[in-house]
């Protein structure tokens, strides 16, 4: 199999800091959405970013990941653990992912292999880390136990860290507990249940006013920006949030401006333009 250099597919350092490699996460998460990306092979390309945030956001997978990429492998090489790699008592357990994620044979071969091939202990406890999506709309999830495939039934609204049983399910007849965690998102991130979202928006957007396109939980919507808003603004979309008993959350919409950097003559000259007509204090 092909080694895989992660610290290139973030486009990081390997000297680089958690908050730089989520930074970069992100940034590229975006870029590279199906949902969002027209460019070929972005699936592909979100995928292998996703493989190497759940290592580089973990400091002992990192850490495992750094002792092998430190012996000389290179990427594209091919690739075959040293005997014995892995063995310290460190293993990844897929249950946290949901399965294994479509990662690649070569994240298998690290982090997944022992543990992928074994039933969970009777009466024991397992993760299953949910999207977002998932946790906003309910439906069915399937998990890989072992050899078995089971699909479960997600409630709308469910909490980080609440456990649904499976009667029966566990090994010898015993019932299976499954802890629910949530998937880190490109985009959004929690606040209770409130879901928080950072909407890009070119200068005169937000000095003008625009309707814009902005993503939820439940697919997009059409935004209204106010006239002369300015970065930090937040605007918010009503029950766009995580369900709750006694009503769902709001998606907080926070404003952030960019400025496009000029590409030809005429657009040069028109940042000059606008620096003469609006001077710096």
């Amino acid at each position: 199999m092909e080694f895989k250099d992660y610290y290139k597919a973030l486009g990081v350092e390997p000297t680089a800091s958690e908050a730089e490699i989520k930074t970069a996460y992100r940034r590229l998460a975006r870029k590279y959405h199906p949902d969002v990306s027209k460019e070929a092979g972005a699936e592909e390309r979100f995928k292998a970013v996703n493989e190497a945030y759940e290592v580089l956001k973990d400091k002992d997978k990192r850490s495992q990941y750094d002792q092998l990429k430190a012996s000389g492998y290179r990427p594209g090489e091919d690739f075959r653990p040293p005997p014995g790699f892995g063995g310290g008592g460190f293993q990844f357990d897929f249950n946290e992912m949901g399965g294994n994620a479509g990662f690649s044979d070569f994240f298998e071969s690290l982090f997944g292999g022992a543990r992928r091939a074994q039933a969970p202990p009777s009466g024991s406890r397992v993760r299953l880390a949910i999207p977002l999506e998932r946790v906003y709309s309910g439906g069915k999830q399937k998990i890989r136990i072992g050899e078995r495939t089971l699909e479960i039934a997600i409630p709308a609204g469910i909490r980080h860290g609440q456990t649904i049983r499976l009667a029966g399910q566990g090994e010898r007849g015993g019932d299976l507990m499954i802890e629910i965690s949530y998937h880190e998102h490109p985009e959004f991130e929690l606040d209770g249940q409130n879901v928080l979202y950072t909407l890009s928006l070119m200068p005169w957007q937000a000095a003008l006013g625009a309707t814009v396109s902005v993503p939820t939980l439940g697919g997009k919507v059409g935004l209204k920006v106010p006239p002369e808003s300015d970065s930090g603004k937040r605007l918010r979309l009503k029950g766009r949030g995580i369900p709750g008993k006694v009503g769902s959350g709001d998606q907080l919409v926070e404003i952030e401006i960019t400025a496009p950097a000029p590409q030809t003559p005429e657009q040069e000259a028109l940042y000059r333009r606008m620096a003469e007509l609006f001077p710096a204090d």
